[in-house]
């Protein structure tokens, strides 16, 4: 297990117009396990998700992010981004659950073989059915 800064920036599009954009750093760990590599690390207030934890699982063709906990005790949801894939989910908050569907269009994956350097991520998704949009997630992972 090795220490590793996560730095993530999100962006949310309305058509070609960017929308909204977040950027999040945070300190974490990484280790390696049956060719996969994971990445865990704590979410502050900052991000919109204050006390929880994310892992996210990394092979060379998908990304898995898994969030639990809050402040608040209601967050929580599981993800997969596989190009070409769409994905259901439960979207829980404090306030109820929400069913999620996550279109992948882009997962480019550029991490070394000691498992630092970039992901990007594509997708369109869609609230149950009040929310839809195009958004990116690029992550880097230092050490």
């Amino acid at each position: 297990m090795k220490d590793i800064t996560i730095k993530i920036v999100g962006r949310r599009y309305n058509g070609d117009e960017m929308e909204d954009e977040l950027e999040f750093v945070s300190d974490g760990t990484m280790y390696d396990r049956n060719g996969a590599k994971y990445v865990i690390y704590d979410e502050s207030e900052f991000s919109g998700f204050p006390g929880c934890k994310t892992s996210l699982k990394l092979t060379e063709k998908a990304l898995k992010m898994k969030r639990i906990g809050g402040d608040t005790g209601g967050f929580g949801t599981e993800l997969i981004f596989e190009e070409g894939k769409r994905f259901f989910s439960s979207y829980n908050t404090p306030f109820g659950n929400l069913d999620m569907e996550v279109l992948t269009t882009e997962v480019k994956n550029e991490l070394s073989e000691e498992g630092f350097g970039n992901i990007r991520l594509a997708y369109n998704v869609s609230l149950s059915g009040y929310a839809e949009g195009r958004n990116t997630i690029e992550i880097e992972i230092m050490q």
